[in-house]
């Protein structure tokens, strides 16, 4: 994948802090690439250095084989839609639109075919003449977004564009701002902390922590395959489980102990990280492991139980509340045998690098 937008070791410092460290993902032409992370992570500063709004302390920007880390914001030709709209109160929502349209000296009929169309594009066109405070959340947001077209961006950059909307209304706007990205093969950089906005809108993701980058691929490779325990339980929510690594069995210091899916040659301290949705209940089958439910509840398309393994480990089991392959549900008090296949087991060695198990690395030799 050729780099249509390139980050070469992107850091900024504030004094003694590091908020991004050696940043460096490149983003293809069309993509939409998400920059996911807790707050503090680096995200929005990494954002906001790419737009040009911060200045880097070190590293490159380089926008179709230029750098451009040198250009002021209003030359790098991107368009920024931020949290909190940042729509002008006393302009209507054309003359919003039409704002980097006249600071860039647009005659005013090519200027007012360009807002009609950025209006259409949007299903705003009946709103022009209204003024922002008379829009919902939703509609300002997608003003916002028109604005930042209109200037025909060679990026475009969203600074948490959902944040301030509802739940219903997220997944409306993020559904809305995924097919026009599609639609026009916009070049899209998102910040966002909600897992689930990332991974329906987004090519890859960039997951992002402490401001370094801990991983980037598609979902289903972070999902599948995460680099570290902290993109295990960011993607998906694993349950991390710490102890001593032997003999196919870790040990919690309290005494849990699991007998592990896969095996594994490393011995030692070591997180294992299993998914919620591939561990099985039962109150009579062999278990990786055995516990006490402490609380059942019933999620609507799915059941949750949350069981305790020993005084300090607990773990989260989910499945399918009806259909085939419904999970039954457990009242507190209950003791269940937990269990789980190899492929829904992750483990990491004390640097939190994957350690491969041995049957996995026989099916790579062979590949």
């Amino acid at each position: 994948m050729s780099a249509y937008l390139r980050l070469d070791g992107l850091t900024k410092r504030y004094g003694d802090a590091l908020a991004a460290d050696g940043v460096t993902p490149d983003v293809a032409q069309g993509e939409m690439m998400v920059l996911l992370g807790p707050s503090g992570c680096g995200k929005t500063t990494t954002l906001r250095m790419i737009a040009g709004f911060v200045a880097a302390s070190r590293g490159a920007i380089v926008l179709e084989g230029q750098p451009i880390g040198a250009l002021p914001a209003h030359r790098r030709e991107m368009g920024m839609v931020f949290q909190n709209y940042a729509l002008f109160p006393h302009l209507t929502v054309a003359r919003n639109v039409a704002f980097g349209l006249e600071m860039r000296g647009m005659k005013r009929a090519e200027r007012d075919a360009v807002v009609t169309e950025m209006l259409r594009l949007v299903k705003l066109e009946r709103f022009a003449d209204r003024l922002p405070r008379a829009l919902s959340g939703g509609q300002q947001q997608r003003v916002a977004i028109a604005r930042a077209l209109a200037i025909h961006p060679k990026v475009l950059l969203l600074d948490e564009p959902l944040s301030n909307l509802d739940a219903e209304l997220r997944q409306d706007v993020a559904r809305e701002i995924r097919l026009l990205q599609q639609a026009r093969g916009l070049t899209t950089i998102m910040v966002t902390h909600d897992q689930q906005e990332a991974m329906a809108m987004a090519d890859r993701l960039v997951i992002m922590r402490d401001g370094r980058v801990q991983q980037v691929g598609r979902q289903e490779d972070l999902y599948e395959r995460p680099a570290t325990p902290f993109v295990a339980r960011f993607i998906g929510g694993s349950n991390l489980i710490n102890g001593e690594l032997a003999d196919g069995r870790l040990r919690s210091a309290d005494g849990a102990v699991l007998d592990l899916a896969g095996r594994y040659a490393v011995q030692g301290p070591a997180t294992v990280a299993v998914r919620p949705e591939r561990i099985s209940l039962s109150s009579d089958n062999e278990a990786r492991v055995w516990g006490e439910v402490l609380l059942s509840s019933y999620m609507g398309a799915t059941v949750e139980h949350v069981i305790a393994l020993s005084r300090s480990v607990q773990v989260v089991a989910r499945g399918p509340s009806s259909g085939i392959g419904a999970s039954a549900r457990f009242p507190a008090g209950t003791r269940v045998a937990l269990s789980w296949p190899a492929s829904g087991e992750c483990v990491f060695d004390a640097a939190d690098r994957p350690i491969a198990s041995e049957m996995n690395e026989r099916i790579e030799s062979h590949a």
